[in-house]
């Protein structure tokens, strides 16, 4: 690794090692951990979002095609995704034994906004539109939990056609479903906060950021695709990060959907540190 020092390869072995003791933690609020040696798999307990498998912590021993099949089998048992996720520069060697299953693995900029890093400034954004931390009981929160759902149903950092209607459309969809009852009850438990931005009543951008202890991860940040190329998803972010360090946040890291999208992040101070990888069955 040319140009690197021990101080900084201890650095950031150190900031890794903070990430994993974060990974395995945030799933234990609403999941239940089963052990298969070098792999941990998450189960939700009750609805909501399935989780996955990824490196056992602290194990030392690598895992194999195998171990990972074995997985898979419960995953498939369970009913739930067979999907895995972990940092490339933490388990090396996973890569290739969740390929040789047959999964596809996916990689993505692993970016972390760490304690000596100055809080950003939030940009300035369009007239009318407003950004805000979103309460439980907020008459906007679900529009601003579906939002990023439409938004990742068109991928890319393009203007879109999918628009309002679309949004109200997955809105009803998620009604009745306790979606929003169960990421309210975490905000209240200080285990989820959301930010938007807001016009008219409408979340035209949200995400969210999880905290635990001194680390929160940023997640879902998703722009309406008619409502893109207006510096909403990086207001949003910035609003997150303040948040965040209202509440004694020191670390911060998300992963971006690409290189394109790293580069806005990079806007707001946050420096590549690793790689993020994603396993799931080929479509």
């Amino acid at each position: 690794m040319r140009g690197v020092t021990s101080v900084d390869l201890d650095d950031r072995r150190a900031l890794l090692d903070q990430l994993e003791a974060y990974y395995d933690a945030v799933p234990r609020s609403g999941a239940r951990a089963e052990e298969f040696g070098p792999l941990t798999l998450f189960v939700r307990e009750g609805q909501g979002w399935p989780f996955y498998a990824r490196p056992t912590l602290g194990w030392e021993g690598v895992a194999s095609a195998d171990e990972v099949t074995r997985v898979r089998a419960r995953q498939r048992e369970l009913g739930i995704p067979e999907s895995f996720e972990w940092v490339a520069e933490t388990a090396p060697t996973l890569k290739a034994a969740v390929e040789q299953t047959g999964l596809a693995v996916h990689a993505h900029p692993l970016m972390v906004l760490g304690p000596d890093a100055p809080t950003p400034e939030v940009p300035e954004v369009a007239d009318g539109v407003v950004l805000r931390t979103v309460g439980p009981d907020d008459p906007v929160l679900p529009g601003a939990l579906a939002v990023p759902h439409v938004a990742f149903a068109d991928p890319g950092t393009g203007v879109g056609v999918a628009g309002v209607a679309e949004l109200d459309e997955a809105v009803r969809s998620s009604a009745g479903d306790g979606s929003v009852e169960r990421s309210a009850a975490r905000m209240r438990a200080g285990l989820t906060c959301v930010a938007a931005a807001v016009q008219d009543g409408t979340a035209l951008c949200a995400g969210q950021h999880q905290p635990v202890g001194k680390v929160s991860e940023i997640v879902g940040v998703g722009t309406l695709p008619t409502a893109r190329r207006r510096g909403l998803g990086l207001a949003v972010t910035a609003a997150l990060v303040a948040d965040a360090r209202s509440r004694g946040v020191e670390t911060l890291f998300l992963s971006a959907g690409d290189d394109d999208v790293a580069r806005i992040y990079a806007r707001l101070g946050f420096r590549p540190v690793a790689t993020a990888l994603i396993a799931e069955p080929v479509e």
